[in-house]
């Protein structure tokens, strides 16, 4: 790993962090601030490299009435996984029919209550959540997820807890025409900050074979496909840029579909949100082990459970920038609360001045997604994690 301090400039405009940091430098640590401009620049490039596709965005990945207002203005569609997110987005003016239940896991209760509220498209994985979409929300499209490969290429896998296997997706959409339903289409995800391009080609090809099997064998046309989400934000780790994504991913569905191919849906969350965002923390306290320590503790305000569950495992290597300029060396960093599990980093350890000092500011950047909505609400009574907006 490079000792080289990080550089604004790879992660963010010099005009854009300093706007950033002028709000931040009003406010009292920890929290989250996020520019809109960015996040709508992300969605147009996402537009101009994906025109053929629907986007709906996941909301899971921040549910701010501010993001979701900005993409509602600019044509969104939105992937929500609970009645709690539905009822904010109604609130805000998005139309049901902008809305896909894209949570497999779901009561019947709240099956119906999307349905009452104008949802009409939802995605399944099992024959029991298909048979409660069939009760509660009769006449519904609906499409089946897929499980997929991919869990040793993205930093944060999604694999085994979603999906069925193909045979399983081809019976349930049998069984969703027989039960009244619109066998509308399959989806799959191959994974969150997913940097093997190829695990979309594997995806592809399992769906083009359930296309082709429910035609010939069981006269069903389906319709969709959704592509999920997966696109890298920029972090420690490299990846490759939206566009070559873009071209790969464009050239499977031609590849399997040819040039008419059918409905495109995308559901991005990181990949729009996370670069536009930065999360300040203060340093609480420096220490050693011992005499003979190697390695520096940094604790600082902001831990695992206030809105870095993302370095669980170590996965998620956020850029971490400091103002300070000094003789760099490895640390581990850890949070503020009374809980061992409460260390983002141990193994890997980031560069950092060697004379940063208590009190002094951490900007981990790329943070913008998953981190306020992951934070806890009331752990040790530290709050949920502010966010502001420029």
């Amino acid at each position: 790993m490079s000792t080289e301090p990080i550089k604004i400039e790879d992660f963010y405009p010099l005009d854009t962090f300093n706007r950033m940091k002028a709000l931040a430098d009003t406010k009292e640590t920890p929290f989250v601030v996020i520019d809109l401009n960015t996040i709508s620049e992300h969605y147009d490039t996402l537009i101009e490299y994906f025109p053929y596709s629907k986007i709906y965005y996941a909301v899971k990945a921040n549910p701010a009435p501010e993001i979701i207002t900005l993409l509602k203005e600019k044509g969104s569609n939105f992937d929500v996984a609970s009645i709690y997110e539905l009822d904010k987005l109604l609130s805000l003016g998005v139309p049901a029919e902008r809305c896909s239940y894209g949570n497999t896991i779901k009561k019947s209760k709240d099956i119906r209550y999307f349905y009452e509220k104008g949802v009409r498209m939802f995605a399944t994985d099992s024959e029991a959540d298909l048979r409660n979409i069939a009760r509660a929300a009769p006449g519904s499209r609906v499409y089946a997820r897929i499980l997929t490969e991919g869990s040793h290429t993205a930093d944060w896998p999604l694999s085994r807890k979603f999906g069925c296997h193909t045979d399983m997706a081809i019976d349930l959409m049998i069984l969703s025409r027989e039960l009244g339903l619109d066998p509308y289409g399959i989806s799959f995800h191959v994974g969150s900050q997913q940097r093997d391009i190829g695990v979309w080609d594997a995806a592809i090809a399992k769906v083009k074979v359930i296309f082709e099997r429910l035609k010939e064998e069981d006269g069903i046309t389906l319709k969709m496909i959704n592509l999920g989400g997966g696109f890298p934000a920029n972090y420690i780790t490299r990846a490759n840029t939206l566009p070559t994504y873009a071209e790969e991913i464009t050239r499977f569905i031609q590849e399997d579909f040819g040039d008419d191919f059918p409905e495109i849906i995308l559901e991005p969350g990181r990949s729009l949100i996370s670069n536009a965002g930065i999360l300040v923390s203060e340093v609480v306290l420096i220490s050693r082990k011992s005499h003979t320590s190697l390695h520096r503790w940094i604790f600082t305000d902001v831990g695992k459970f206030s809105g870095l569950i993302e370095t669980m495992d170590e996965s998620i290597k956020y850029p971490i920038y400091v103002e300070k300029q000094g003789e760099p060396e490895e640390v581990i960093i850890a949070g503020p609360t009374c809980d061992s599990a409460d260390i983002m980093y141990e193994q890997y350890k980031p560069h950092l001045p060697l004379n940063l000092a208590s009190g002094d500011r951490l900007y981990w950047f790329s943070t913008g997604a998953y981190t306020t909505s992951y934070s806890a609400i009331e752990f040790n009574g530290f709050p949920p994690l502010k966010s502001y907006f420029v």
